[in-house]
């Protein structure tokens, strides 16, 4: 498989050729299974879409395996969204040589450090934070023999209690409450070799927005020609339009997961975040429309599902029409991220002035998240609306 060298400020240049049919078997890909769970992805196993470099350290995808070129110099490889609560899973490889480590929580720019986030070690002759060991914080019970083969991470960072499990076993579970959210990044200290695959997190604490009864906690905009109800089934149905459906409670920062399904062909609608309560269609919004050019899904037509619409087109249309999909929305700060079936798919900056509405410019403040009925060919169903709220980012 064609190798792709990632250097400092390169961007990933090929797209993820996703095959739902494969993902109970292949490495980095997720089964039905746990995108119904809601995992995600955090290495596609083809691009590092979604990762930037700190550092001198050069990192490579090859055969489904994230490394740093070995001899590249110190520097970490670093997730370019912040997350808070979280279940992450993540193999590694590492020889007698290297000494690396996951670290949890880190700033999101500027240099990343044991004292600055959370580093969960690897590197088993440490005599203080032998693999498994969270740096400062807490030493493992295991006596780990990690080195020249795959190895198994399973860390739980869910509020201020940590727990690490290495291949199986728990080796740390403890509280600490010095970071509440950051990014995930991986270190290579300049020596020998470390290779990662299977980087997935699942979001812990959200909480359901949709009682799959009746709208409360809802507000539609009236004089529009969009019905939303709730069917026999429990899904929140809109048909017709142009309409827009809003949440009562507003949200700054913020990750989201809804499942939703096209009862139609090439349907449009939206989700919109950070939207001005009783406003009709503002926000950012996340784009609903499954449809590409050809039989090309890396040439969505008007920004494809889980594009940031007007400002940054999905680099590959995962969901299909008459088809369950979920989405994931993670919004903090001016940084914008979105996963359709576990699959990124958008990674956008707003680098624009602050305005008050995010049509106009970048808007930091909390705002409604809403529904869109688009025009009359609209029916769309949603259900599993869950939301949870980042703490505020470090100063």
């Amino acid at each position: 498989m064609k190798t792709i060298v990632y250097l400092a400020g390169a961007a990933a240049s090929c797209w993820l050729a996703f095959s739902s049919a494969a993902a109970d078997s292949k490495p980095n890909t997720l089964s039905s299974s746990e995108v119904a769970q809601g995992w995600i992805l955090l290495f596609d196993g083809d691009t590092p879409f979604g990762w930037a470099p700190r550092g001198e350290a050069r990192w490579e995808v090859a055969d489904g395996i994230i490394k740093a070129v070995p001899g590249s110099g110190s520097g970490m490889l670093s997730t370019t969204t912040e997350f808070a609560s979280y279940q992450l899973q993540a193999d590694f490889w590492v020889d007698d040589k290297a000494n690396s480590g996951v670290f949890l929580r880190s700033p999101a720019s500027g240099e990343i450090t044991s004292a600055n986030a959370y580093e969960v070690n690897i590197y088993d002759p440490h005599e203080s934070w032998p693999t498994g060991s969270i740096n400062e914080v807490a030493r493992t019970s295991l006596k780990p023999q990690t080195t020249g083969r795959w190895n198994t991470f399973d860390i739980t960072a869910d509020g201020d209690h940590l727990v690490v499990r290495l291949n199986g076993q728990t080796g740390l579970d403890t509280h600490h409450s010095k970071l509440a959210r950051g990014t995930i990044a991986l270190q290579y200290r300049g020596e020998g070799e470390v290779r990662f695959r299977n980087l997935k997190l699942k979001p812990l604490g959200l909480k359901s927005i949709f009682n799959g009864k009746d709208l409360t906690g809802w507000k539609e905009i009236p004089g529009r020609k969009s019905v939303f109800s709730v069917t026999p089934e429990g899904y929140l149905n809109v048909k017709n339009g142009n309409g827009d459906l809003q949440t009562e409670a507003v949200y700054g920062d913020f990750m989201f997961q809804l499942d939703i399904i096209s009862n139609g062909t090439h349907l449009n609608s939206g989700v919109f975040f950070r939207a001005l309560p009783g406003q009709f269609w503002s926000g950012y919004e996340s784009q609903i429309r499954n449809q590409w050019s050809g039989d090309d899904r890396t040439k969505p037509v008007d920004f494809g599902t889980g594009g940031i619409y007007n400002r940054q087109p999905a680099r590959r249309v995962i969901s299909s029409d008459r088809e369950w999909f979920t989405q994931t929305i993670v919004a903090h700060g001016p940084h914008l991220t979105v996963w359709v079936n576990g699959i990124q798919v958008s990674d956008f900056t707003d680098m624009r002035p602050p305005a008050e509405s995010a049509r106009q410019g970048y808007r930091a403040k909390p705002g409604v998240l809403s529904l869109q009925g688009h025009d009359p060919t609209t029916d769309l169903s949603f259900r599993n609306l869950r939301i949870g709220e980042m703490p505020p980012a470090r100063d």
